[in-house]
């Protein structure tokens, strides 16, 4: 153990691009939590259903998912300076775009190809990938410490959204966003261009030999498709109450302050509960660690279907909150332990790209649901039955993986 610490390729300045990444993958999120606090506003300014802003978020995470495959082999290129500029670039102009539509068709494609293929897209899987590879020993923190920027996004954005909305209307605050990323991204994207050290071939195998044996045994491919759709599941029930939350406690009579209120307590709380569940996959491992996490989703979905009062959605929020930020950061930690390192970055934002799809899926259907039944709680039924499939799925990798676990340590 001792050799191999020494080995260790991790140095300071490799937080200093953990946390950069962190504020650039925030800053990035600021874009759909915009979408989130304005859906009403804008449908209602725009003269159409609930389902039209919806579907811009869904084109966003799809774009986002797509690019991010583009994103990540041109960082395997060039290193991470390149995408997460242009990324950057694209980002604040896309917002620039929004705060200009007329339209249905400008609203889809400022959001869908500007800010999610173009540039939400370098900072999902590109980020991670390269934060990974500066790391060998305390890799699910550091995953994990890039993955919160959701949660300190949710703290951040919804709030001060709303409090720009109500003050200037929410043209004006997509324009100050655009301005906002473009001054703050640009910085953090020159700090985070260095190229991350190379792995020691011995430490290397050493370490794969220590974390890959138990995993076969479960072919490649069944492995990646289980996985594929376990995060499509997880996250189609995971953008129902995520997307349309503060839409949800204004339908119910509370005030808009509280309803954004009430992301920033889900989100706030995901912040700190993903590192802690970064700290806990070092220890019991990935997979436990997302059944934990899918299993409280799957609770939260039924309760938030079943309260309306302001203290329950509070209390429901930080309980989402607490269980659904476990869940992203576990999959590029099982990418990672089974799979070669060579295809760690294609297949993180592959995994990334399905959760997109998940994400647009579950807003989009979430949408749906209201503008046909008038309530929001048939959709949070419906995600907690995405959320049991899920369930299903991770907990047969879980006994797969202790049954060939057992079976090579009595070889």
């Amino acid at each position: 153990m001792n050799s191999y610490q020494k080995e260790s390729i991790e140095t300071p300045y490799g937080w200093v691009v953990i946390f950069c990444s962190l504020i650039l993958n925030t800053i990035g999120l600021g874009a759909p939590n915009i979408l989130f606090v304005s859906l009403k506003p804008i449908a209602a300014d725009l003269d159409t259903l609930r389902w039209v802003p919806s579907f811009a978020y869904s084109l966003m995470m799809l774009g986002a998912g797509v690019g991010g495959i583009l994103m990540g082999l041109w960082m395997d290129r060039k290193g991470i300076w390149q995408p997460a500029l242009f990324g950057s670039l694209m980002i604040a102009f896309g917002a620039f775009m929004v705060s200009f539509t007329e339209g249905r068709w400008t609203l889809w494609v400022a959001n869908g190809l500007l800010i999610g293929l173009l540039g939400k897209s370098a900072m999902i899987a590109p980020l991670v990938a390269n934060g990974m590879k500066w790391f060998d020993r305390r890799r699910g923190l550091a995953v994990a410490i890039i993955a919160s920027g959701q949660g300190l996004a949710g703290v951040i954005w919804p709030p001060l959204f709303q409090y720009s909305n109500d003050l200037f209307g929410w043209r004006q605050t997509f324009l100050y966003f655009a301005i906002f990323a473009l001054c703050v991204m640009l910085p953090l994207v020159w700090l985070i261009r260095k190229r991350p050290p190379v792995q020691n071939k011995q430490t290397e195998i050493k370490s794969t030999k220590m974390i890959d044996e138990p995993s076969q045994g479960i072919s490649t491919w069944t492995s990646q498709v289980l996985l594929w759709f376990a995060v499509l599941c997880c996250c189609s029930a995971m953008a129902m109450p995520v997307v349309h939350l503060v839409s949800y406690g204004t339908d119910l009579g509370h005030s808009a302050a509280h309803a954004a209120r009430l992301m920033s307590v889900l989100m706030g709380v995901a912040f700190f509960s993903r590192i802690a569940f970064g700290m806990l996959s070092d220890r019991i491992g990935p997979v436990v660690t997302l059944l934990i996490g899918s299993a409280s989703q799957a609770t939260m979905l039924l309760v938030f279907a079943a309260v309306d009062k302001l203290f329950s959605l509070y209390i429901a929020a930080a309980l989402f909150g607490l269980g659904f930020a476990g869940i992203m950061p576990c999959y590029p930690l099982i990418i990672r332990l089974w799979f070669p390192i060579s295809q760690v970055g294609w297949r993180v934002a592959a995994q990334y790209l399905v959760a997109g799809i998940g994400m647009a899926i579950g807003g989009s259907m979430a949408g749906h649901i209201f503008d046909v039944t008038g309530t929001y709680k048939f959709a949070f039924i419906g995600g907690f039955a995405f959320n049991v499939i899920h369930l299903i799925i991770v907990s047969s990798l879980f006994i797969r993986f202790r049954k060939n676990r057992t079976k090579l340590q009595t070889a």
